[in-house]
């Protein structure tokens, strides 16, 4: 299969930093902030996911994104705040479409932290890396209707709307709607 992703990102991971924060790979460390952080109930509330309960569910968590990376399908970010050293959030690329250099994001990042413009830092420099050095030519999000705060921020940075599916995910013994955002590298110019 032809692709233009650059396979070289893979061959040790992307440690990154912008003015305030570091992004680093999840280690097994990391645990225990990654269980405070994915339990949060602010966080958690539309993550549509199974929510962790102990430090073994965050481990096999980190083990997933090392894995991830490792077998090139794609990469996790711990956010680090550079002024206190700790993991406030974190970002990934996953499903990385080779085929059509196109890859799904999620991030996810503190209440503690909301409002203050890290997650716009972070999306300023990890966005940029997916198309500079990744060479994707496209992102998508795909978001919970009711998220507003996440959508605010997709739409910030020039995300549009592809498409609303109707009960399209089942989690949690209900039928959920999604929203897919969609951002192309010439929308940044």
């Amino acid at each position: 299969m032809q692709t233009q992703i650059n396979e070289h990102v893979f061959d040790s991971f992307p440690e990154l930093e912008s003015e305030r924060l570091f992004f680093r790979a999840y280690k097994k460390d990391d645990a225990q902030s990654l269980l405070k952080l994915r339990s949060h109930r602010d966080v958690s509330k539309y993550m549509d996911t199974t929510i962790p309960k102990q430090i073994e569910d965050t481990e096999k968590k980190i083990l997933d994104y090392q894995n991830a990376f490792d077998e090139k399908k794609g990469i996790t970010w711990t956010i680090i705040e550079k002024k206190s050293n700790n993991p406030i959030g974190d970002f990934g690329i996953w499903r990385i479409d080779r085929q059509n250099s196109r890859g799904e994001i999620g991030y996810i990042l503190h209440p503690d932290f909301w409002g203050k413009g890290f997650m716009t830092e972070a999306f300023n420099t990890l966005i940029r890396f997916g198309f500079n050095n990744l060479n994707l030519h496209s992102y998508e999000a795909n978001v919970n209707t009711e998220n507003e705060n996440s959508k605010a921020l997709l739409l910030k940075f020039g995300f549009k709307l592809e498409a609303y599916f109707r009960e399209n995910f089942y989690y949690d013994g209900q039928f959920l709607d999604s929203e897919i955002y969609c951002l192309i590298q010439s929308d940044l110019n």
